[in-house]
């Protein structure tokens, strides 16, 4: 079974140990930084399933480290303060944040935010994956119509003639269907490429 990773950010040493022990003893291996520049090269170097970020660090910040994470990675995040006042919930909300944790801290209280956040992270990923999936899906569908409509009109064929010529082409060559699809779409606007080779 593969050990969960966990990427503390706190300016705070005494805060940041005391966390980072508490959940190693809970059996995560935990990834310690002293700062936003710091948890961002963690991040880059390892893959954590969340990051638990102080919001208020000297430098980059945690809403700074949080920003970084969306634009660079699938990595949720948490985030943790000494404050508990709206404007920095509401702040944290529109980060992305999965939950906002008050310090004082006591471990065994916030794990069940950590297995909720964590749990969300996974659902996250899986529908960041299917719809890379979909979109994939559609664009070779979409391609596929628009290599058939070129053939129909090109050759004056009807919707199922055009697609099973371009069927039988891309057995003849050993091809996928979308990869023939793909270059007769980029070729369509060359008149001088034939509508199919072979």
């Amino acid at each position: 079974m593969t050990t969960t990773t966990l990427l503390i950010a706190d300016d705070d040493r005494l805060v940041l140990a005391t966390l980072a022990e508490g959940l190693r003893r809970a059996g995560y291996a935990v990834l310690e930084a002293a700062d936003g520049d710091e948890a961002i090269r963690l991040a880059c170097d390892h893959t954590p399933d969340l990051a638990i970020l102080d919001m208020r660090m000297p430098g980059r910040d945690g809403l700074a480290v949080a920003r970084w994470l969306c634009a660079h990675t699938d990595c949720p995040f948490l985030f943790l303060s000494a404050y508990g006042d709206s404007e920095v919930v509401d702040k944290a909300v529109q980060a992305g944040a999965l939950g906002y944790l008050v310090k004082p801290l006591d471990v065994q209280q916030i794990l069940p935010s950590v297995e909720a956040a964590l749990s969300r992270g996974r659902e996250l990923r899986a529908l960041l994956e299917e719809e890379a999936q979909l979109s994939a899906a559609l664009r070779l569908g979409r391609e596929i119509s628009m290599a058939v409509g070129i053939l129909m009109a090109r050759e004056g064929l009807d919707e199922q003639a055009a697609f099973e010529r371009l069927r039988a082409q891309a057995r003849a060559q050993r091809r996928r269907l979308s990869l023939l699809a793909s270059e007769l779409v980029r070729t369509a606007g060359n008149p001088s490429e034939p509508a199919l080779r072979g």
